[in-house]
This record gives C-alpha cells, structure tokens and sequence, in this order.
C-alpha cells in the first residue's frame, strides 16, 4: 500500500472514530444535568477531527454529527437545534483544520489560535443560521439570546476545550516523535 492510501484510511479511520464518540459522549455528559449541555461534547470530537484529520474530514464530521445523532437518538431536535449545530460544527472542523495547517502546526500558540478562530466563526455562523431558521418560522432571536447561548451557557465546554485539545495535541504530537523519530 503506497503512503497516500495508508493516510487516507488512517484519516477516514481516525474521522469514523471521532463520529462515534460525538455520537456518545453526549449520554456521559447528560449525566451532569446542570452543566451536561454546557460541556459541548461533539464539538470536541469535531474540532479534534479538524485538526488530526484535516478540514474535509473535519467540516464532513462536523456537518454529519449533529445530523446522524438526532435522527438516531432525537438529541439534539432536528428543528432549529441540529440543523444550525451542522452548520456550526461544520465551520469549527474547517476553520479549526484551515488555521491550523497556515500557521505551521509546530508549536500550542497555533493550537489555541486555530481552536479561537474555529469557535468565533463556528458560534457566528451558528447565530445566523438560528436567526434564519427560527425567522422563517417567525420565531425572534435576539442578540442578548445569542450571546446567552453562544458565549456565556457555553464558558464551561469553552474551557475545558482550551485545556484538553491542546494537551491531547501535545501527546499526540510526543507519540509520534516516539514512534517516527
């Protein structure tokens, strides 16, 4: 098998893996009723598929996730919830992936700024497909309800993703000076 095969399958492999656990990690999470939503699980998996895989695999599981997981398990509602998340999660596994590979993806700096970027672009797009979606039913989202949603519900997942990512990168990145030295 030539190196480009072997990348594609570890890639396609790697992004199947990362679907499943955002298929998942939402029943660990629910359990913390309080703060299980806040945790943001899937767009976890999405942002680290984005940025092992690439941004194909990364807007690909992003836009798929939210998707599969409602019409599998209804969690989250297809209407407005899961259809602006594929949106959203696709912009963050793109963003994530696209900023990542610009900036050389050599030191945790490129990390944090490719995973900001990929949240700022990834809760507007978010925003304004809500906006749409519930204006065309004519229902009103406003922008102290973005903003609820978007930056203030979601504090701790934003948090715990600018401490797990980069650290997992990190390993990531040791193993692989271990394995291929």
């Amino acid at each position: 098998m030539n190196e480009k095969n072997r990348r594609y399958i570890q890639r396609l492999t790697l992004s199947a893996m990362l679907l499943a656990l955002g298929m998942i990690l939402p029943f660990l999470t629910m359990q913390l009723q309080s703060i299980g939503n806040m945790l943001l699980p899937m767009h976890f998996c999405v942002l680290l598929c984005g940025l092992i895989c690439g941004w194909r695999y990364g807007a690909l599981v992003g836009f798929i996730l939210p998707l599969f997981r409602s019409l599998v398990f209804g969690m989250p509602p297809m209407y407005p919830t899961a259809l602006a998340m594929a949106f959203e999660l696709a912009a963050y596994g793109l963003t994530v992936a696209l900023v990542y590979a610009a900036l050389g993806r050599k030191r945790l700096w490129q990390v944090y700024a490719a995973l900001l970027s990929a949240m700022l672009l990834g809760r507007a797009v978010w925003g304004i497909v809500t906006a749409v979606l519930l204006g065309v039913s004519g229902d009103a989202f406003t922008v102290q309800m973005f903003f609820a949603s978007a930056f203030l519900n979601a504090i701790p997942g934003i948090v715990l993703q600018l401490v797990l990512i980069p650290a997992i990168m990190a390993l990531l990145k040791k193993m692989k000076k271990e394995i291929d030295p």
